[in-house]
């Protein structure tokens, strides 16, 4: 017990200082009647004295209040010579057999680090871009690559799998997880020229981190959301901006444009903007939810609008998924069963589907020929703000065979005893909203169950 305080009140008196040499006869009375909890190996070098990563280390004391391992220097001629090293510095084997051991398997990466080339690039919980970010690098930081994991490969704008791999990988204030050596130039310790290049990191920027951590969805989302007139195949396409910071291209996805910008980082160009080094791109935070993307565009500057979003593009998806099968079951509850003197019966089914008999008189002036009195309707149809009043909604039908033109559109008016639809005209519909009604428009009269 004297010999463990002994050491720690003497750890704590000298803390700042790297190597410790014991010149006092206490201290050296404490170290010669102490014994080694046992060896450990280096993962990151030393410079003072020079200790290569992967060397097998005596060690004598763990203190996690100071977060330091104390270690025998190797090969030195004073034995009292000690040295501090960070707590996540050094593995820990116990027995020196089972630290040989260990070391010869780090010995492919002991000398291997990597420089980061993209600013922020993410270190990460596990080798997967979806998994969760534990650390950010700066541009130039030097990080140590601990080993070579197998993980999910991140995929390009064109669809293919990155190069490079994933590694297991420390900073040097101890901070471990997994990076994508896409963004990594990787080099031996021994190569001093490139351990020294580009050290200097950016300054932090926690408004460009706000920037980087939002989802910047097109312009026409924020309206669709607003109008709650949400067309889902447009959502699911997911237009966006992405700035790339973990690939170092930027993307814009939009339905008349898609580019792509290679760059180098990302830095201030006055208040709120910055500029993407490297690329004919800048961007600019003009509220906390409105970001302006500017760029050359054959010739001309052209600047594009993105919003983020409240909810995500996912969940917008499943709210309005959610809504139109509310809407489906409203009129599946109030029949299923509707019938006409003239138009015949439709049968709604739980599953979204319907069949249609007796609709001769509709053909083929609505109703293809080809129908085969059966398909399937669906509540992606929307009505303008002028026809709201005297429309309960809209939905289309599209019938189970194989014509091209077997949609049909029709507005529609629920009470408690009868289905009012009228039929609307492909012309009317611009893009899943009806905008108009027919000049001379068909209505058709259902009612619940049965006509009589």
């Amino acid at each position: 017990m004297f010999c463990v305080f002994a050491v720690n009140a003497k750890i704590m008196l000298i803390k700042k200082f790297r190597v410790i040499l014991f010149f006092a006869v206490v201290t050296a009375l404490v170290f010669s009647s102490c014994s080694r909890m046992g060896y450990g190996v280096l993962l990151w070098s030393t410079d003072n004295p020079p200790i290569d990563s992967g060397t097998v280390l005596p060690v004598y004391i763990k203190s996690n209040i100071e977060k330091i391992w104390v270690v025998g220097v190797p090969d030195n001629a004073n034995k009292d010579l000690k040295l501090e090293i960070p707590l996540a510095q050094l593995e820990y084997a116990g027995s020196k057999k089972k630290a040989i051991e260990w070391a010869q398997e780090f010995a492919p990466y002991a000398m291997a680090y990597a420089e980061n080339l993209q600013d922020r690039l993410p270190i990460r919980s596990s080798p997967d871009n979806n998994a969760q970010q534990v650390y950010r690098l700066r541009l130039g930081e030097i990080i140590k690559i601990l080993s070579l994991v197998n993980g999910v490969l991140p995929i390009s704008t064109t669809g293919d799998p990155l190069p490079g791999a994933w590694y297991r990988v420390m900073t040097n204030d101890g901070v471990t997880g997994y990076c994508f050596s896409y963004r990594l130039r990787i080099f031996n310790q021994n190569d001093e020229s490139v351990q020294t290049a580009n050290l200097r990191g950016s300054e932090p920027d926690p408004e460009l981190d706000n920037v980087l951590s939002r989802t910047w969805s097109s312009e026409s989302y924020l309206q669709m959301i607003n109008s709650r007139r949400i067309n889902i195949a447009e959502f699911a396409r997911n237009y966006r901006f992405d700035p790339g910071y973990e690939t170092g291209i930027a993307r814009i996805i939009l339905p008349d444009i898609e580019r792509q910008f290679s760059y180098e980082r990302i830095i201030p160009d006055g208040e709120r903007a910055w500029v993407f080094e490297g690329a004919n791109l800048q961007m600019v935070l003009r509220n906390n939810n409105t970001l302006a993307v500017q760029f050359s565009d054959g010739g001309a500057r052209r600047t594009i609008v993105f919003n983020s979003l409240s909810n995500s593009v996912d969940d917008i998806i499943l709210q309005e998924e959610a809504r139109r099968e509310n809407q489906f079951m409203d009129i599946y509850n109030l029949g299923p069963v509707f019938a006409s003197l003239n138009y015949g019966t439709i049968t709604f089914l739980q599953t979204g589907d319907f069949v249609w008999n007796g609709y001769e008189l509709l053909v083929p002036q609505l109703i293809p020929y080809q129908a085969n009195g059966a398909g399937r309707i669906s509540m992606d149809i929307f009505i303008a703000s002028s026809l709201e009043g005297s429309n309960t909604g809209a939905f289309s039908m599209q019938f189970t065979d194989t014509s091209a033109n077997n949609i049909i559109y029709f507005t529609y008016v629920l009470d408690d005893q009868s289905l009012r639809l009228e039929a609307v005209p492909s012309f009317a519909v611009e893009n899943n909203i009806v905008t108009r009604q027919a000049a001379s428009p068909t209505v058709l009269y259902f009612y619940r169950d049965s006509p009589y």
